[in-house]
């Protein structure tokens, strides 16, 4: 049956040629899950003395990791989010480069593959766009902010990140009832079965919020 024979062959060069593009995205992955578990670890359960130091160490893990794969988006997009949860420990003006590293490494990332991790950039990128100042010293833009934070949401309307941080954006804007909608809605997100310190720590950050929006209105 010649046409089976050929049939059979097309498909095996076809397995061949899917295989190492799928391995080496796992690979990417399990050299990814590390950075991301020392993040959780660093952000949520180290002590503030200690956490400018483990960052400094972290950001050039991350930086090489994302040299080594330069063409991926995915070890862009966690360098710029250690980048700037780095900068949020630093504070002050020395901290304003750091964000706009942060902004630039997500900006190449969204060129690269701007559906990663479910839109993350749009996220990452929402959250420096509200909490950085605006000009002249940053180049925070809540209009902006909310355009790609909805933009996050339109990827992911169920993840724990994209609706915490809608939320904390929303009540920073005084819309109160909307931010609690959000908050409660990141409550109801779905575990991240590799993630949980992150998952922890994120909903106690919820729950800290929507407290905080209770008391204070």
């Amino acid at each position: 049956m010649p046409g089976l024979t050929h049939l059979l062959r097309t498909t095996l060069l076809l397995c061949l040629f899917a295989i190492p593009a799928h391995a080496a995205q796992d690979d990417l992955q399990q050299q990814l899950l590390p950075l991301q578990q020392q993040w959780a670890f660093i952000n949520y359960q180290l002590p503030e003395s200690k956490k400018e130091e483990a960052f400094t160490a972290l950001e050039e893990k991350a930086q090489a990791l994302a040299e080594r794969h330069a063409d991926r988006a995915e070890p862009k997009l966690w360098q710029a989010i250690i980048i700037s949860t780095h900068a949020g420990v630093r504070g002050g003006l020395g901290a304003l480069g750091m964000v706009k590293k942060a902004r630039e490494l997500l900006l190449q990332a969204e060129t690269i593959d701007a559906e990663v991790m479910d839109g993350s950039i749009y996220t990452s990128l929402g959250s420096l766009y509200y909490q950085v100042p605006g000009w002249p010293l940053g180049f925070g833009d809540d209009d902006k902010a909310r355009s790609l934070l909805l933009e996050a949401l339109q990827r992911n309307p169920n993840g724990i990140d994209p609706n915490y941080f809608y939320g904390d954006f929303l009540y920073r804007n005084g819309e109160t009832e909307a931010a609690l909608a959000a908050l409660n809605k990141a409550l109801q997100a779905p575990a991240r079965p590799d993630r949980p310190l992150a998952d922890a720590g994120r909903r106690e950050e919820i729950r800290t919020l929507i407290a905080k929006i209770q008391t204070n209105g």
